[in-house]
């Protein structure tokens, strides 16, 4: 974003695109490689835990392909045993996230499970799960799934455990400890989103002769919880009531298809409540609602004992798939939703659809198919922001970057990998790092010490952390048009003295502010700073860019040595932070 816009636009030799895996995954082709790294490198990280298993036939379904309940069991036992490594006692699942299965597992393959924790925080911690396939007889692996879930420590006779802070030892692990933060916020609000969505749905519910009645689907079952369902500590193992609510969820979704169907992808399970032996499990599946390939199914567990009343003890919502032959999904019956509380489970699928697919649109897509830029609405603004901030601690967390100039303890790097280019200037002021975070996140006053900032305007105060703004900036060259840009501002306090202050930054588009003739529209895929607190009156302010072609305009003499632009702008920045440093005008954009 202009400095993000900073260049003058003579480089014509760097190629400037993301890496990404076949399915256009940056992060994932990011963290594969990493991943590669360091388990050359020999280090291992004191929380992991591995388990191989040759899927037998036991372990199969009809269709000779591993079952996912039993998958499940084995991705909770390693997480678990991972957990109380760290712990150092007895530990209780509270959830596991966003569950994808990328492939099926058949009979006679190897499933290779890692686990390891990512991050602990006052009373939870988060464990990374990756499951892969190995082929024994060809050598081959691939990726199966990647989940995290979140476990708590059982209390002891001496009361609460307060668990050790994990210390990031790789850039892999550094990697993954800045974005739990990011993870468990998205945990926290993932209700009040599903809220939001359904106060402004306006969808239509099924109707016709062809639609199924959702009742027709709904499946309840009961298990009666033996010793061999118990874990170590003499309570359910939670890997088990993932795998019957499964059992559950599969018929209910065989009922409207009349077919076997294929487990795509799992919303978060949320254990809400302990479960012991002898108690018998009430486990309900009905199919919520149908799309043109995919159908979601929501599945609870609930549990009691003699004539005590039942206890919510997990939730949970699975899609699934019908495939043909050449495995293309077939096109699935609509669903009529049942009278009683049909219309809010009907209506609850399309915001959950609507998550999903923003997601996966935000995330996951290919930079050769979508623009730079991503629609924005109030819908999708979760997964918008946590993108953003996201983006920029990945690059946060690169350790290979290579100094390119230096002036008066005003320093420029670069970093191209993969067909990446990528830069950060780095400083130090003498002003205390929460002032420093209040004066820089609000973009209207940036133009006070950037040359690149002709204007700014606040269009959006979407909350406290996420501000929309538009950014008018003069021409690269003489009689040329200016660029304007459209920019996500997402803001971040630290979780605690490992994690530093962030503003980051990214285009999105909006219907009510369109290109116009006077300005050429720029893009920004990820820029802003993070802002370390050394002392009480010291802090360092790194800024970072990821150098679209947009953006290289305005820097490309700077990095190829022709230019001190950046010691400019930087030093100009310096010096508006410390005549500022104890104004009270240092205050979100929501409070001024």
């Amino acid at each position: 974003c202009p400095l993000e816009v900073w260049l003058s636009i003579h480089w014509h030799h760097i190629s400037v695109f993301l890496p990404m895996t076949s399915d256009g995954n940056h992060a994932d082709a990011m963290l594969d490689s990493l991943f590669i790294q360091e388990s050359e490198e020999g280090y291992r990280n004191p929380t992991e835990v591995k388990m191989s298993q040759i899927v037998l036939p036991c372990h199969a379904n009809h269709c000779g392909e591993l079952s996912v309940g039993q998958l499940l069991k084995w991705m909770d036992s390693t997480a678990c045993l991972s957990a109380e490594r760290h712990a150092g006692c007895s530990c209780i699942t509270a959830s596991v996230d966003d569950i994808h299965f990328e492939h099926t597992i058949g009979v006679g393959k190897v499933v290779n499970i890692i686990a390891k924790v990512n991050r602990a925080f006052t009373s939870s911690m988060e464990v990374g799960i990756l499951v892969t396939c190995e082929d024994l007889y060809t050598d081959r692996q691939w990726k199966v799934c990647h989940a995290f879930a979140t476990f708590v420590a059982r209390r002891t006779e001496a009361g609460k455990v307060q668990l050790k802070q994990v210390i990031p030892r790789t850039q892999m692990e550094q990697m993954e400890y800045s974005l739990a933060a990011e993870r468990r916020r998205m945990r926290l609000i993932h209700a009040e989103i599903i809220t939001d969505l359904l106060s402004s749905s306006t969808a239509q519910l099924g109707t016709g002769r062809d639609a199924v009645p959702a009742e027709r689907t709904r499946v309840e079952s009961v298990e009666l919880v033996l010793p061999p369902h118990a874990n170590h500590q003499v309570s359910t193992f939670g890997g088990q009531i993932m795998a019957w609510m499964e059992n559950v969820a599969t018929i209910a979704a065989c009922r409207l298809c009349n077919a076997h169907p294929t487990l795509r992808s799992i919303d978060m399970f949320h254990f809400r409540g302990p479960s012991h032996i002898g108690d018998r499990l009430v486990l309900k599946a009905i199919v919520n609602n149908a799309f043109k390939h995919s159908m979601e199914v929501g599945v609870c567990a609930e549990a009691y004992q003699g004539g005590e009343p039942l206890r919510h003890i997990n939730s949970a919502f699975m899609t699934f798939e019908v495939l043909d032959s050449d495995r293309k999904a077939r096109t699935l019956p609509r669903i009529r939703p049942e009278p009683v509380d049909g219309k809010r489970r009907y209506q609850e699928a399309i915001a959950r659809k609507k998550i999903r697919l923003d997601r996966k649109y935000i995330i996951s897509c290919k930079q050769t198919e979508v623009p730079l830029s991503v629609p924005w609405d109030p819908s999708n603004q979760m997964y918008l922001s946590y993108n953003n901030v996201s983006a920029l601690k990945l690059m946060d967390t690169r350790n290979n970057w290579v100094l390119t100039s230096e002036k008066n303890k005003v320093r420029l790097y670069t970093l191209e990998e993969n067909h990446m280019l990528c830069f950060k200037v780095e400083m130090h002021v003498s002003v205390p790092a929460e002032q420093t975070f209040h004066l820089l996140s609000d973009l209207r006053r940036r133009k006070e010490w950037d040359q690149h900032y002709e204007s700014c305007e606040v269009i959006i105060q979407a909350d406290e952390e996420d501000t929309l703004y538009r950014v008018a900036t003069p021409s690269v060259s003489k009689g040329g048009k200016g660029k304007d840009f459209i920019l996500l501002a997402s803001r971040r306090k630290p979780c605690d003295a490992r994690d530093p202050y962030l503003i980051a930054l990214r285009s999105v588009t909006l219907p009510t502010h369109p290109p116009t003739e006077d300005y050429t529209r720029g893009e920004v895929l990820c820029a802003g700073f993070t802002i370390w607190e050394e002392s009480s009156i010291v802090t360092k302010i790194t800024y970072y860019n990821q150098a679209t072609p947009g953006v290289l305009p305005y820097i490309s003499t700077d990095i190829a040595g022709l230019s001190s632009g950046f010691y400019s702008a930087f030093s100009a920045c310096s010096h508006f932070l410390e005549a500022n440093k104890d104004s009270l005008a240092a205050l979100p954009p929501s409070a001024l």
